[in-house]
């Protein structure tokens, strides 16, 4: 099965095509455009299929990242894989962010990994998986310190942007740093996009945090109710 796989969750416009019966990227790019994703996104998507000799009809399946990450990014890769999945009549998949960086980074070490992105306003997004890649909890939002808490708890490695600013707190998270990734490799995501069901795993948007923009109430307009 080939599997197109997007990632528009942080700054990076990324798309890979995987093909799950030989285990190959088959093409695979990632330009950091910092905005724009959905003026990049056709464009970078025509270069992969390009590069790797594949037309739209011969995907089998669709896998995008559903953050938590960038709010207008993720709404954007969501949107472009859930579209592009119905026009062609494939199943589409959501991959976590965190579960892109953290489950192949335990399946290398064979140790627990916090996964953890920062998320600014003195929070982080985190996720623990165990040795086999496999979440403890559900992925949250969580203060440095608390963050810092939950690694010393777990004896685990760490991995992503907040990773740095973890050890920055406490050092004997130093050594066990493996990674400062802002966003999970696009190879990776397609990996999971390949093996995990698209029922229990829908392409959803996770966000960890309500959005800033929010309606104002106070300047809405009241309707009039019929006689």
């Amino acid at each position: 099965m080939l599997t197109l796989a997007i990632d528009c969750s942080a700054r990076f416009c990324s798309v890979a095509l995987f093909q799950d019966d030989t285990d190959l990227i088959l093409a695979s790019a990632s330009p950091d455009i910092g905005r724009g994703h959905a003026e990049h996104l056709p464009a970078v998507l025509q270069s992969v299929l390009d590069e790797a000799g594949v037309a739209l009809p011969d995907l089998g399946r669709i896998g995008v990242s559903i953050g938590p990450g960038s709010f207008a990014g993720i709404r954007v890769g969501v949107a472009f894989a859930r579209g592009l999945a119905l026009a062609l009549d494939v199943p589409v998949v959501g991959v976590g962010s965190l579960e892109a960086i953290a489950i192949p980074a335990a399946q290398q070490s064979g140790k627990p990994v916090l996964a953890v992105l920062d998320a600014g306003r003195d929070c982080v997004w985190a996720l623990l998986v165990g040795a086999d890649g496999c979440p403890s909890a559900p992925a949250a939002e969580l203060t440095p310190a608390a963050a810092v808490a939950l690694a010393l708890e777990a004896r685990c490695a760490l991995s992503g942007s907040g990773a740095p600013l973890l050890a920055a707190l406490d050092a004997a998270l130093e050594p066990h740093v493996l990674t400062d990734l802002v966003a999970p490799r696009i190879e990776d995501v397609a990996r999971l996009a390949a093996r995990l069901d698209p029922q229990a795993n829908p392409a959803e948007p996770r966000y960890l945090r309500e959005a800033d923009a929010k309606p104002q109430a106070g300047f809405a307009v009241p309707h009039e109710v019929p006689a």
